[in-house]
């Protein structure tokens, strides 16, 4: 089998990658994905705020999922569901697997990777106690309560304040069960401030930051966990310990892009990110792999998905079209409270007029400044009122004003705090 792109992964990102390319001129299209239906997890994510940027209007998670669903039937794009890919070559051969076409290989002009991201486990946290019944990840309660109808539990305890977590503290007080407390490790939230409103505040869910859970309690099931307070390294201070009674431990600390495929092509890597590095194309260091969406760098929007995947889309078509063009690449640096950048690196040749760079902060900062140089040469200076790590700030540039810069070498994002 030969296609001009082959796409790795059926969610928000890879079906938005898969409508530009088509719609940029690309017909052998094919999508791949593990899952059982197209939309990835949207399908799960039931509660409205979808959609306010790509489509102007509020919509629930499958609602959104549809509209890209729609148009891929509608653009008669291939797509295999059930479908494992198993592992991609540096020549562009994808091994795959799956029940009517066995283990099979397809030669792939280009490659969007879009394989989203996973939780992290309680395996990575080394919690003492047994391993009861009653811990899982928000996703996974989510998943139970929104599409196969299971309640996890009565009496909940969430450690992490990621979105998936507050957006479970208010789906199960609705359907019944009493949220306790939410535990956040750091001094801040992980997400969005709209939602710690939405979620905590209007129920009235109390959030307990610098705290995290020390010991989990019960053999069978869950009976309770112990949490403490944490000092500046994140260690539990002695003394602070308080004991809640649960039957629930939704975990919600942090998302882990999906990279093992990408590990193996031997792609450069983001060790902030664990994704990969790309340009202003979102190539890979691999020439016609390109990455977008969760997979690349976990987004708090689904719309900024969108907007990334389109862009891959269009690119990934212009690369088979061989519109693309080698010339010399400008470095991106986050530094001084900016921890990554994506892109990485710019090619004035092959950028659109206006390209985003997201990115994302360290720390809370309020009433300071964005600051982005051309080499030494500062060129924006914006003030943000607050700036924190559970939102995804952006800076757009324009491609005139780095080709008015004559030998520019280096891109510098920083915050200011004077």
């Amino acid at each position: 089998m030969k296609y001009d792109i082959v796409i790795v992964g059926g969610g928000p990102a890879g079906l938005a990658a898969a409508t530009s390319a088509k719609e940029n001129g690309i017909d052998r299209i094919l999508i791949l994905e593990r899952d059982h239906e197209l939309g990835g997890i949207l399908n799960q994510c039931i509660h409205n705020g979808f959609g306010l940027h790509t489509f102007k209007e509020e919509l629930t998670g499958p609602e959104y999922a549809e509209r890209f669903i729609e148009k891929i039937k509608a653009l008669n794009i291939e797509y295999k569901l059930n479908t494992m890919v198993l592992d991609i070559s540096k020549d562009k051969k994808v091994t795959a697997l799956n029940k009517e076409d066995g283990l099979f290989e397809i030669e792939a002009g280009s490659i969007i990777l879009a394989m989203g991201c996973r939780e992290r486990s309680r395996g990575a946290l080394n919690i003492p106690g047994y391993r009861p019944a009653g811990v899982y990840s928000a996703g996974t309660a989510q998943r139970f309560v929104n599409i196969e109808g299971y309640m996890p539990g009565k009496e909940v305890v969430i450690l992490g304040s990621g979105d998936i977590g507050l957006i479970m503290a208010r789906r199960m007080t609705l359907e019944g069960a009493k949220v306790k407390v939410v535990a956040e490790l750091m001094p801040y939230s992980g997400g969005l401030k709209r939602n710690i409103v939405q979620c905590l505040d209007d129920f009235g869910i109390p959030l307990k930051l610098s705290h995290t859970v020390t010991k989990i309690h019960g053999k069978e099931r869950v009976t309770g966990v112990t949490l403490a307070q944490v000092d500046e390294n994140r260690k539990p201070i002695e003394g602070t310990e308080e004991y809640y009674s649960c039957d629930t431990l939704l975990l919600s600390v942090g998302l882990i892009p999906e990279n093992e495929l990408t590990n193996n092509l031997d792609v450069k890597m983001v060790p902030v990110t664990s994704g990969p590095e790309v340009n202003e194309s979102l190539e890979t260091s691999m020439e016609g792999v390109f990455a977008c969406g969760n997979v690349l760098h976990v987004h708090d929007l689904v719309d900024y998905v969108t907007e990334e995947a389109v862009a891959a889309g269009k690119n990934a078509a212009k690369y088979i079209h061989g519109e693309y063009k080698k010339g010399t690449y400008i470095e991106l640096v986050g530094c001084d409270g900016v921890r990554y950048t994506v892109p990485k690196y710019i090619n004035p040749d092959n950028m659109e007029d206006v390209v985003t760079v997201r990115f994302r902060v360290g720390d809370v900062y309020k009433d300071s400044y964005v600051s982005v140089s051309f080499d030494e040469k500062e060129v924006i200076h914006r003030k943000k009122r607050v700036l924190a790590p559970g939102e995804m700030e952006d800076v757009k540039l324009k491609k005139e004003d780095i080709l008015a810069q004559s030998d520019l070498k280096k891109i510098t994002i920083r915050i200011k705090e004077d």
